[in-house]
């Protein structure tokens, strides 16, 4: 296979993300039809299933995260199979049991919140599969006994994550310096979050409080002001509706902050906010990055984005894959292995041009680079992570 762009490879291929139920997964995991690529045994000789375990693999965030996915399995010739589950309890950890009944040798998983990686690690434990974490990390502090059986289980490879109490106060202080209807600083924000409880949420939500309250100590006479989070979870009306709320109960809002939640919610709100007028009005930010953002940010639907670089998952499948075939010992007594990513900011149409063409015109990484990637030590597959950049991208494929 040549070095094809993301989107020729989809073309080619025909790769879509789509739900499935349990009966066409176990069929896809058994090399059966459905959303599963059947690739040739990997070097060793020994063949590799791994289940990708997501929010929802259609919306912005979560079809670049399957299609990277997709497009490194296919390179070293692992199947996969993809489980939607909504950030619903339940699904998460069924998702879970139904990679593992289907044989599968690893999964990564993006879970709501901690307490689902209990059961989700007992069940690799039973199985003897693999998992690993990607947009999450188990907190230690909040979730000790989640935490201890990570610690302990020979099957929890790890997590790949972002910082995101620094996102938080990032984005913040963007609002606060340069947001409201003026561009002269926000001092009315509003906050949709996206699931109660949710770990990631509740870093990003500390960033929020921790940039508002330096902000406040150090401005005594041009206080700002954040609301308790309304939640919409995954859903796109329910983030119209949210948005509708806050609009309705305070006047005063100058800007809002869509935590997350995979895209639909943001994109439900920025929609609301333009059937009542006020586009540019209201300073949006988020954390997801929409296949529309150049025009947002052009329009003023959006006044700056935060994103990773949807190669989460692409780690998290590598480092599983390195513990299906054996290269990345999995022991029992350590957390696992921990990589996080940088975040990208954009707050204009220019600076979006460029993650654009670097990483979803084009994936960040070449064919080669992929297998590359697969072979490295977990030292320098870590500092190939946190090196991952536009310029780092630009200058790799000058």
């Amino acid at each position: 296979m040549g070095n094809l762009s993301r989107r020729d490879f989809l073309k080619l291929s025909g790769v879509t993300g789509a739900g499935l139920g349990a009966a066409s997964v176990l069929a896809a995991c058994s090399g059966g039809s459905g959303s599963s690529d059947s690739g040739s045994s990997d070097a060793s000789g020994k063949d590799v299933k791994i289940g990708v375990s997501i929010w929802s693999s259609t919306d912005a965030l979560g079809s670049l995260s399957v299609d990277i996915v997709k497009k490194a399995a296919s390179i070293l010739g692992v199947e996969t199979t993809v489980v939607d589950q909504g950030h619903v309890s339940e699904q998460v950890t069924a998702s879970a049991e139904t990679l593992a009944a289907a044989g599968c040798n690893g999964m990564i998983i993006c879970n709501s919140a901690d307490s689902e990686m209990t059961s989700v690690i007992n069940t690799c434990n039973e199985n003897e599969m693999y998992v690993t974490q990607f947009y999450r990390i188990i907190s230690e502090t909040a979730s000790p006994d989640v935490y201890a059986a990570a610690k302990s289980s020979k099957y929890y490879v790890g997590a790949v994550h972002e910082d995101e109490v620094l996102n938080g106060k990032t984005l913040m202080g963007l609002l606060l310096e340069k947001g409201g209807p003026n561009k002269t600083g926000a001092r009315h924000i509003c906050l949709e979050g996206w699931t109660v409880g949710d770990a990631t949420f509740q870093l990003r939500w500390q960033g929020y409080k921790e940039g508002l309250e330096e902000w406040n100590a150090a401005h005594p006479s041009d206080q700002a002001t954040m609301t308790e989070p309304v939640y919409a979870n995954t859903s796109s009306a329910e983030g119209a509706k949210v948005t509708e709320q806050f609009v309705n109960t305070n006047p005063d809002i100058d800007a809002l902050i869509v935590a997350g939640g995979g895209g639909d919610p943001l994109v439900g709100s920025i929609g609301q906010l333009a059937n009542m007028g006020l586009t540019g009005k209201i300073s949006v930010v988020s954390t997801d990055f929409l296949s529309d953002l150049a025009d947002q940010l052009t329009s003023g639907g959006i006044f700056a984005e935060s994103g990773g670089h949807f190669c989460d998952p692409l780690y998290a499948f590598m480092l599983t894959y390195q513990a299906c075939t054996g290269k990345l010992e999995v022991k029992e007594g350590e957390f696992g292995a921990e990589i996080k990513f940088p975040y990208v900011y954009v707050s204009s149409s220019d600076e979006y041009a460029d993650y654009e063409k670097y990483f979803v015109n084009d994936a960040p990484y070449t064919d080669d680079e992929i297998k590359a990637l697969a072979e490295k030590s977990f030292d320098d597959l870590n500092k190939a992570a946190t090196s991952l950049s536009i310029e780092d991208v630009k200058t790799r494929h000058a």
